[in-house]
């Protein structure tokens, strides 16, 4: 565990990164793949709707509650499938408090009968006028399950756009969020087809609840991306560079949030499909884990990559983006800017002349009419240059008066005249 914090520590100061948004066309290839996977298992096998969508019958067996177990479900179930009868090849049993449910397509009344017989010689029934009720489901009912559900989608992602756009004032992260949205809502559906687990109304209030949860995690990164590229802007950082340090920064809390929301998903799953059979807890938690686990996926990978590639045609991103870039060749190389010399260069060629040395001129020596005293002459005409003092770092001034030995400093001093004297002979 402390290995696993040290982690997320040199995450968040960014001392170690991992390149989520750089690598494009790796993580917009596996995007696309995943959602093109699910795409195609849909259009191949379809979904498998339960009655509640394309109607049928139920049939309510009340057997007591030390009765309705699973063992007597899938023998239920068994003995439903072995009656013949078109229709109920393969039905739907699950257990409801003291009852069994056993749901089937559309059959008619002798076909009906046919069912009741099977289901009193497989489970004890005292009475079966009673005790086994029969209800028809109509596909209307479905289609307006269906409609209310779209309607509330839509209502729901419209609302969550013009919220994201008003809080970040910044609509391009609402459409970044929606398309990891459809990434995740594409997924699961691929799933669900894949698995062949009825989609029912729980199955449809499970997928409004991942939408919920995936938006709420990219809300998050999104909000971090916000404070690193403007609150928090690091000098030569480029905006691709802040949301991807965003990303890194949450990348332990968008783990830790995934798994502790997906482990009693997964148990709930785990014992509605092999201990209690096929349940309505089922095609909720089928949903729900495999939404969130996407969720999880795309707010990390999907969202903050796509905002980028959107933000990128900005004026001022482009600008820090180069900036950004120099500052790396700048640090690369730090000798890049600094001009090579090269033999045929325009560069003064200074040697050593006792004539233009400051000390002999300081001492009197004579010089060159044309050389002004303690100027060092380049070849090529170029104008004169100071010589440097030595060891000094500087260039030695011009002096205005008479040169002359100081005993108190020791060396050569510029005599002082008084102000009535200057510039007297």
């Amino acid at each position: 565990m402390g290995k696993f914090s040290r982690l997320g520590n040199e995450l968040y100061t960014g001392r170690r990164s991992i390149d989520f948004v750089g690598r494009r066309p790796l993580w917009y290839a596996v995007s696309l793949v995943l959602v093109g996977l699910a795409i195609g298992v849909v259009v191949i096998k379809g979904l498998n709707f339960g009655i509640e969508f394309t109607g049928g019958t139920q049939y309510r067996v009340a057997v007591g509650a030390s009765a309705a177990t699973q063992d007597n479900a899938d023998a239920l179930r068994a003995a439903v499938a072995d009656a013949g009868v078109d229709g109920a090849e393969s039905p739907v049993v699950t257990t409801a408090g003291d009852s069994l449910l056993i749901q089937t397509e559309d059959l008619s009344q002798e076909e009906s009968d046919r069912i009741v017989e099977a289901i009193t010689e497989t489970v004890e029934v005292d009475d079966p006028l009673q005790d086994i009720s029969q209800d028809e489901i109509g596909a209307s009912w479905g289609q307006q399950v269906a409609e209310r559900a779209l309607i509330g989608v839509a209502v729901f992602l419209g609302l969550v756009m013009i919220f994201i756009w008003l809080y970040f004032r910044e609509w391009k992260m609402s459409v970044a969020a929606l398309v990891a949205l459809f990434h995740d809502i594409a997924i699961t559906v691929g799933i669900y087809a894949l698995s062949g687990f009825p989609v029912t109304p729980s199955a449809v209030t499970g997928l409004l609840a991942i939408l919920g949860f995936s938006l709420y995690d990219t809300v998050v990164v999104f909000d971090k991306v916000r404070e690193n590229t403007h609150e928090y802007r690091r000098p030569g950082q480029s905006y691709a560079d802040a949301t991807n340090l965003a990303v890194n920064q949450t990348l332990v809390r968008s783990i830790n949030t995934g798994i502790v929301a997906l482990i009693p998903i997964g148990a709930i799953l785990w014992v509605s499909a092999v201990q209690l059979g096929a349940s309505s807890l089922q095609d909720l938690a089928l949903s729900q884990f495999v939404g969130m686990a996407a969720g999880v996926y795309s707010s990390v990978v999907l969202a903050p990559r796509i905002l980028v590639q959107l933000k990128s045609t900005e004026t001022e991103v482009k600008l820090q983006e180069r900036h950004a870039k120099a500052k790396a060749r700048a640090l690369a190389d730090p000798y890049a800017s600094v001009p090579a010399v090269t033999s045929d260069s325009p560069v003064a060629q200074r040697a050593w002349d006792p004539e233009s040395d400051p000390e002999l001129v300081a001492d009197g020596d004579d010089v060159d009419d044309d050389d002004e005293p303690g100027l060092d002459r380049p070849v090529g005409g170029a104008s004169p240059v100071r010589a440097e003092a030595s060891g000094r770092g500087r260039v030695v001034p011009q002096t205005k008066g008479e040169v002359r030995p100081s005993g108190a400093a020791g060396r050569q001093q510029p005599s002082r005249v008084t102000r009535s004297k200057r510039g007297k002979k």
